[in-house]
C-alpha cells in the first residue's frame, strides 16, 4: 500500500540516511513511499552498513516502522534479502522474535512494486 512520506517517516529516514537530500527515486523519478527500500537501495552501501543505520533507529522509531511493516504501508518487496534478514534479526534482538517472525512473514508475502 502506497503511502506519502509523513513527518515522522522523513525523520526516520534522515536519521538512517543523513545525507538524504530529496525524496525521489532515482531510478523510477517517483517519491519514495516507504523508508526501507531507498535506504537499502540507494544510501546502504552494503549489507552491514544497512544494519548500521538500523541500528541508529531508537527503540520508538523501529516499533513505529515494524508498525507500518505489520499495516502493509512499509514496502519489504524490494529490500534484498541479505538485508532484510539483518533487519528481522535486529527486530529480533530488540523487539522479540515473536515480533521479528512476523516481520518475515510480512517479508514474505511481499513483491517489488512496478
Amino acid at each position: 500500500m502506497a503511502r506519502i512520506l509523513s513527518e515522522t517517516d522523513i525523520g526516520i529516514l534522515k536519521t538512517v540516511a543523513p545525507e538524504c537530500e530529496g525524496y525521489l527515486c532515482s531510478g523510477s523519478g517517483m517519491a519514495y513511499r516507504s523508508i526501507l527500500p531507498p535506504l537499502a537501495n540507494h544510501y546502504a552501501k552494503d549489507a552491514q552498513d544497512f544494519l548500521r543505520r538500523i541500528k541508529l533507529l531508537s527503540r520508538y522509531d523501529l516499533e513505529y516502522l515494524v508498525r507500518l511493516i505489520l499495516s502493509g504501508e512499509e514496502s519489504l518487496g524490494c529490500v534484498p534479502f541479505e538485508y532484510i534478514e539483518l533487519f528481522i534479526q535486529n527486530v529480533s534482538e530488540r523487539l522479540g522474535e515473536e515480533i521479528a517472525a512476523q516481520v518475515r512473514s510480512s517479508y514474505n508475502n511481499s513483491e517489488c512494486p512496478d
